[in-house]
């Protein structure tokens, strides 16, 4: 994707874990955009327990096996290396956003994720999904991080379904110096802030502290409508849901789009 002239002038705030943030901030330079990263998410994997192990060593009991991130599709693909020398056959896994679904296709297993849209409201709605649960006694297995949404087990849940989950991974807030925030957007004279999930908001927010009204007006790229309600409500200006939390989903969200000045 080449992105017009007319949106080179966008200097963006890059909150992602650390390495994401260095992958997206490449993928930006491709397309003459800078990044600057400040990793509002550190991912800590959660020690193994006895009932994840029980879980995972009977992973072909569950019809389908619901990723709901990048880092839980990491983390449960260590485990199914594990415990597993072949995936179960004829099981079906489903990534929330393009990203994680990848990451289980590339690794081989059959892998769905949603196209309109980077949410569970999406891959609920998914006819894929309603075909792998047209079994005998279906049951979902869903791979997360700690605190995470409760929307897609409940709503299985109010379906009869039965629904196990397992909590890889907490995501925690790297810890900076009081005014980093601002300072790294005055310094870089930033005209853009890049959030790829509710958590990376509220980090955000916590983060900001008391400089949080001065935030306000600079855009806001979220990846969901979900968030970008959020944000809203927070009082932002201008907020920009890319539909997605991707690079290509943030770079077509960016196309055409006047960078502001300040």
């Amino acid at each position: 994707m080449t992105v017009r002239p007319d949106s080179n002038g966008w200097r963006l705030l890059l909150t992602r874990p650390a390495e994401e943030c260095a992958v997206l901030a490449g993928r930006l330079a491709e397309e003459g955009i800078h990044g600057s990263s400040l990793p509002l998410l550190a991912i800590e994997p959660l020690a193994e327990t006895p009932e994840l192990r029980s879980l995972f060593l009977d992973l072909d009991r569950y019809s389908a096996v619901i990723v709901v991130s990048k880092p839980a599709a990491r983390l449960g693909l260590e485990l199914l290396d594990r415990y597993w020398p072949q995936p179960p056959a004829n099981q079906c896994w489903f990534g929330v956003g393009a990203a994680t679904g990848e990451i289980l296709a590339d690794y081989g297993l059959t892998a769905v994720w949603p196209t309109a849209g980077e949410d569970s409201e999406a891959l609920l709605v998914l006819p894929e999904l309603a075909a792998a649960l047209a079994v005998p006694r279906p049951r979902v297995l869903i791979l997360r991080g700690e605190g995470g949404r409760e929307l897609i087990a409940d709503s299985l849940h109010s379906r009869g379904l039965a629904v196990d989950h397992v909590e890889l991974y907490r995501r925690t807030l790297p810890d900076y110096p009081p005014g980093t925030l601002l300072e790294r957007i005055r310094m870089g004279r930033l005209n853009g802030l890049q959030i790829s999930s509710g958590q990376g908001f509220e980090h955000l927010r916590q983060l900001a502290a008391a400089d949080w009204p001065a935030l306000l007006r600079i855009p806001l790229f979220v990846p969901s409508p979900r968030v970008a309600e959020m944000a809203r409500a927070a009082g932002f200006q201008t907020v920009v849901d890319c539909h997605g939390a991707s690079a290509t989903a943030l770079l077509a969200a960016l196309q055409g789009r006047p960078a502001p000045t300040f």
